[in-house]
């Protein structure tokens, strides 16, 4: 165990940062286990090494009902999230893994994406309180690949990626998903329009519909992104906009 609280071991953690920075060429962070210390001494570290980027890992458990499904209000569970950006620093680099959507994400593909409206009419997760700070994900190593911890379901993981990469956020692509399962191809056309059409972390999410089986969002006015097997969405979707992607169950216009 490291004792953070330690004065040498604080001071020899940051000139490594430091090192890493100055002699490696790595300018960003990835926060471990980000509750096992306070975010005080994860202020220290951001603040004397000056990354561009900090991303910490807060995974805590959502409220589950007594169904075993997650309650809609999951406004706790990404209060924590906020509150660790805020003592670290709102104003510099830190963010922090957005789980809050990562969790509500898993259950709605599989035919609640109900759950993707919160009670404000915002995104339920992080992204729909401070998404300049949520860094979005389908999975990680901890939650898939060997370790299969809190796992995307499988067969809907393309639902997640076309969500994550069209949505407010920073998102983040899973090792395995982009070069293991053969789903480069895919992927890269989502990134693509995320990046023809500047969808940023603070852009502007409009959903338009959230029911069991089509969740119909629209994103800075640009893109417009489908969940769920409900075909006829015509009558939704404004004139002028085009099919750029598709795939089970999802499309982007």
């Amino acid at each position: 165990d490291i004792d953070h609280l330690n004065l040498r071991v604080q001071k020899e953690l940051v000139e490594w940062l430091n090192w890493l920075k100055a002699d490696t060429g790595f300018d960003g962070w990835r926060f471990d286990f980000a509750k096992g210390y306070s975010a005080d001494v994860a202020k220290i570290y951001i603040d004397h090494s000056e990354p561009s980027f900090a991303v910490a890992e807060i995974w805590t458990s959502l409220a589950y009902g007594g169904d075993g499904k997650p309650n809609l209000n999951q406004d706790q569970h990404r209060q924590e999230l906020v509150n660790w950006v805020d003592k670290v620093g709102g104003k510099g680099p830190a963010t922090t893994f957005d789980f809050t959507t990562k969790g509500i994400l898993n259950v709605a593909v599989e035919g609640e994406l109900w759950r993707l409206r919160g009670t404000d009419g915002k995104a339920p997760g992080m992204i729909g309180w401070w998404p300049a700070k949520a860094v979005t994900f389908v999975d990680n190593h901890d939650t898939g690949s060997t370790q299969h911890m809190w796992p995307f379901p499988s067969d809907r993981v393309m639902q997640g990626y076309a969500y994550v990469l069209t949505h407010p956020g920073t998102p983040c692509i899973f090792y395995d998903h982009f070069f293991d399962w053969g789903l480069k191809e895919e992927i890269d056309r989502l990134v693509s329009v995320r990046t023809r059409h500047g969808i940023h972390s603070e852009s502007k999410l409009q959903i338009i519909e959230a029911d069991a089986d089509l969740y119909l969002a629209e994103i800075d006015g640009k893109v417009i992104v489908k969940l769920g097997p409900r075909y006829d969405v015509g009558n939704l979707i404004p004139g002028g906009f085009k099919v750029a992607a598709h795939g089970n169950d999802y499309a982007v216009w």
